[in-house]
């Protein structure tokens, strides 16, 4: 069985080895990036299983590595920095990461984390693509090659949001809570706060608009979540 590969991306050697050791000893196969445009590089030249990403680097921050990797990636992107406040914690999971964890943290919990956001990108990978496509009035969703499309127009979504649209649309009038949609794409073990939801919705109504969609398909319940539902559409 072949080893899982991980990037460390940290400007700080001290922490660089320190992941570099622990997860040696767990049997990962290690490679490490000082700077963000260092890890921009690798990531071009090799497949990664988790990128571990420090947030605050000299050249090219975590959430801007971040965000050009959702351009083309789904590897599993777990931040890790010394930043505590909720709505950084918030800002990095809107851009696109999987996970964050704050500085210090237990070497047993960022191992768990590990293993979890790897688990549900396996099992995302093997059984979330589905050859069909939802059809809705100007929208098309293609779930086995994760695409979306606006009138023959291709709409480019993070993992996430990809994920959280297809959620919803292949469960059109029904409503979900936050706390539903939280479970669903980060799993029972998240701990971040459920106002995460509310960011990629924005997002992805944003990207749709800006597409050309000229309706909202992802309809808020007050006081309950959100639901999917586009007027016209045919049962």
């Amino acid at each position: 069985m072949s080893k899982l590969q991980v990037l460390i991306v940290d400007d700080e050697w001290n922490m660089r080895n320190l992941l570099r050791i622990y997860l040696m000893k767990e049997g990962f196969q290690v490679k490490e990036a000082a700077t963000g445009q260092e890890a921009l590089s690798m990531i071009k030249k090799h497949s990664f299983d988790i990128i571990l990403l420090d947030v605050m680097m000299p050249d090219i921050n975590g959430w801007q590595v971040c965000k050009v990797v959702r351009e083309t990636e789904t590897v599993p992107i777990l931040m890790l920095t010394a930043r505590t406040e909720t709505k950084d914690k918030i800002h990095g999971l809107g851009i696109g990461a999987d996970d964050y964890l704050t500085k210090p943290f237990d070497s047993k919990e960022l191992l768990a984390r590990i293993y979890s956001l790897i688990r549900r990108s396996t099992i995302t990978q093997v059984t979330q693509p589905q050859q069909w496509v939802l059809e809705f009035p100007e929208l098309n969703i293609f779930p086995d090659a994760r695409e979306v499309r606006i009138q023959d127009v291709l709409v480019d979504f993070t993992q996430k949001e990809f994920d959280l649209l297809v959620a919803l649309a292949q469960n059109r009038q029904r409503t979900f809570s936050r706390e539903e949609l939280v479970e669903r794409l980060w799993g029972h073990d998240y701990e971040g706060e459920v106002r995460v939801v509310d960011t990629h919705i924005k997002n992805i109504r944003e990207k749709l608009q800006k597409a050309g969609m000229s309706c909202n398909p992802i309809q808020t319940v007050w006081g309950v979540g959100y639901k999917f539902h586009i007027s016209g559409e045919t049962e």
